[in-house]
């Protein structure tokens, strides 16, 4: 109801413009709910779809609840193999041995024997195409000397990685008690392989692999039914349900959407595109120039006045698309910067900022701010100096700073 003591003092043009005033805030309050689009629902446990180059979260659903994940297993299996290889500790063309353990391993296999002495790189197709049961065996036993051994580095590697949600107690998948993962881990994995070995990664594009003069395909259907596709991993055991982690890029833009818990085969493929296909229609992903992110803050008590602060990785950003322009950078240190300053040092941090509005924007990322020279302290004299400048400048000392 309106203050009749306001009514009579503006009248009907007063009345006018509050009701238009009230119009404008309810649009603003709008357009600041759909901002950020809703992603569609699908019929799965829980998922979760990131951009593998910014590495910020689009939807989620149950994203952290923790869940078997089947043979999405082998995707770990999968990156400490890579990592040993990148190191030089493992090479492709090394036979490995079958053991009777990986033999009679059951599920899905590459049908190793113990009279066979398959390569590194044969074993790997086996798991990311086949999803070998036996072939990751066979390679935590030749990595760590058990499937024990290897699990224990699995746990070791998913910290590191900050997987939260997740442990594991073997190297495929099997159904243990304490074996565990989540939709958001997964996909944090599956842009971790990418990014972390893309010269391998295109082996999780490959449609079938013939070993030993048998040919099977690969379970992972989004690779015939999204052209855009390009991996990653399928899982599925009475209890996990249908699982998949999907991955496809266009442009500069990548994104890994992880389906826990379908009912089928089909279905797991059906959500895993529908996700992927809502990621690109409504996000783009963004790489400001250092120009534009970069700052030049003062310096106190130092042979120069100020320093260029640059960010210390290359940013991605991900915002919705169309509202590109709602993204700002704000840049937070400690004031007053005093010399002696180390070229490379951190001084600060910049916020990706999204919104209009200042007070309710909503970080997306937040990136380390870095020396771009070294600042070398001043005389004595200079210092006292500064010393005066800083005292005039009541309340600074100490003070966060912000800056646009």
């Amino acid at each position: 109801m309106v203050n009749r003591t306001l009514f009579r003092i503006t009248g009907v043009y007063g009345l006018i413009a509050i009701l238009a005033a009230s119009v404008l805030m309810i649009s603003a309050s709008e357009a600041a709910s759909v901002s950020w689009p809703k992603a569609p629902q699908v019929d799965a446990t829980s998922w979760a779809v990131i951009d593998a180059r910014s590495g910020q979260v689009v939807s989620a659903n149950n994203a952290n609840q923790e869940l078997p994940p089947a043979s999405l297993t082998k995707m770990m299996t999968l990156y400490l193999a890579f990592e040993e290889i990148k190191l030089g500790r493992l090479d492709l063309n090394t036979r490995i041995t079958v053991s009777q353990k990986a033999w009679k391993i059951g599920g899905s296999t590459m049908f190793l024997e113990p009279r066979l002495t398959p390569t590194v790189k044969e074993v790997l197709h086996g798991i990311a195409t086949l999803s070998g049961n036996d072939a990751c065996i066979a390679l935590a036993e030749h990595i760590d000397g058990s499937e024990a051994g290897f699990a224990q580095r699995m746990n070791e590697k998913a910290k590191k990685l900050g997987l939260e949600d997740s442990h594991f107690v073997n190297a495929t998948g099997f159904p243990e008690e304490g074996h565990y993962s989540s939709a958001m881990d997964m996909a944090k994995l599956g842009a971790a392989l990418w990014r972390d070995f893309p010269d391998m990664y295109e082996i999780f594009n490959e449609r079938e692999y013939t070993y030993d003069g048998r040919t099977q395909p690969n379970r992972n259907r989004l690779l015939w039914s999204y052209p855009d596709a390009d991996g990653i991993k399928t899982g599925h055991t009475e209890e996990a349900g249908y699982c998949l982690v999907g991955s496809a890029e266009k442009d500069t833009t990548r994104f890994v959407a992880a389906v826990f818990g379908t009912s089928s085969d089909r279905a797991r493929a059906a959500h895993t595109k529908t996700l992927l296909k809502f990621s690109f229609r409504n996000f783009v992903t963004l790489r400001p120039s250092e120009r534009d992110i970069r700052r030049q803050v003062e310096v106190f008590e130092g042979t120069e006045g100020e320093v260029w602060l640059k960010p210390a990785d290359p940013i991605w950003i991900t915002v919705p698309k169309g509202n590109e322009s709602a993204l700002s950078f704000r840049l937070r240190y400690d004031a007053p910067l005093k010399a002696p300053i180390k070229e490379g040092e951190k001084l600060g941090t910049i916020d990706a900022v999204f919104g209009t509005d200042r007070d309710n924007a909503e970080v997306l990322k937040s990136v380390d701010m870095v020396a771009t020279r070294g600042v070398e302290r001043a005389s004595w004299i200079s210092r006292q100096w500064d010393g005066l400048r800083l005292w005039w400048r009541e309340g600074d000392e100490g003070s966060a700073s912000e800056t646009e």
